[in-house]
């Protein structure tokens, strides 16, 4: 497929709005409400091959699709109004939320491959370090995974990040300007890491590896869902893991869920089931001290106005 062809495709797919249910619907107890993304994760996989209803029906319960939403905030928000009840997200989306105060707990969680996030250049580029970046300027999403990344990476190879110019941008947008020349470097990840590479004639200036991420995707719940209607939980648990346990071992046809769940083309399927089909499990103490050293990060950084209690909007799963 022509490069041209791929990046409209790909960058129109994920910008689309969402269309999901008010805020005034509420669910009866019979009904079980997933705000899905158009992102490679596990709830993405259940709603592909259906575990995640016979999950749900075997508990007596039907599943209510909401979405797909574009990014983890406006899941979040849904989730804050009361219009969902099950989501996912990152790690430092999490920390956000709870920082404002959403009544949600992270009931799975699943580090990031490090070649699921990065910082891109074009192949062409003169930038070969990080260190040159300095006086450059770096796409990022304001408050979020991008900025997290470019901030992270500076800081661990001893760069001012005041010697970096941030372009605040939606991730859509930063790859127009990427793809323009408007940008000199993108933090991002996947799907857009896959996109680049591809589209974009882009190059990995630094991986997750190099960067030192903490990031992961997490699952969440509303926090009145999980505590009252705790079984259910656990069984869409159960479903996730047994999602993510086939895509490990099947993560081409992942791969071909998550592009065609994403609207991409179907060329992007290894490298998008590569880089996601990783292990996912019940948050352990290690996990919950790495999305506490994000918040801390956070916190210092003024990106939010105060540390939540990380280890109180976590609960711990059988499995």
């Amino acid at each position: 497929m022509h490069r041209r062809t791929l990046a409209r495709l790909s960058a129109g797919a994920l910008a689309l709005p969402f269309l999901g249910p008010s805020a005034s619907q509420a669910a009866g107890p019979g009904v079980l409400r997933i705000g899905w993304l158009r992102a490679p994760n596990d709830i993405t996989t259940g709603r592909a091959r259906g575990t995640l209803e016979r999950a749900a029906a075997a508990q007596g319960v039907r599943v209510e699709w909401a979405g797909p939403f574009a990014a983890a905030a406006p899941a979040l928000e849904a989730l804050n109004a009361g219009s969902i009840d099950i989501t996912a997200g990152s790690s430092p989306a999490c920390v956000t939320a709870l920082s404002a105060g959403i009544p949600m707990v992270i009931f799975a969680y699943q580090k990031m491959s490090p070649a699921a996030e990065g910082i891109l250049v074009k192949r062409d580029s003169p930038i070969r370090t990080l260190a040159e970046l300095r006086g450059r300027s770096v796409a990022v999403n304001r408050g979020g995974t991008g900025e997290y990344l470019l901030v992270r990476a500076l800081e661990r190879h001893g760069i001012d990040p005041a010697s970096v110019r941030r372009a605040y941008l939606t991730p859509s947008d930063s790859g127009a300007a990427f793809a323009q020349g408007h940008v000199d470097a993108w933090a991002s990840w996947d799907p857009f890491i896959a996109i680049a590479l591809r589209a974009y004639d882009a190059r990995v200036l630094a991986d997750g590896a190099a960067i030192g991420s903490d990031n992961a995707v997490t699952l969440m719940a509303h926090a009145e869902m999980a505590a009252r209607r705790c079984p259910l939980l656990q069984a869409v648990f159960a479903a996730c893991r047994a999602d993510n346990e086939w895509a490990q071992a099947n993560p081409a046809e992942a791969g071909r869920i998550w592009t065609g769940a994403m609207g991409l083309p179907a060329e992007l399927a290894p490298a998008i089931g590569a880089n996601n089909a990783v292990p996912m499990r019940a948050p352990t103490e290690a996990d919950v001290a790495q999305i506490a050293r994000i918040a801390d990060w956070y916190v210092a950084h003024r990106i939010v106005p105060r540390r939540p209690d990380i280890a109180a909007g976590v609960v711990r799963l059988e499995g």
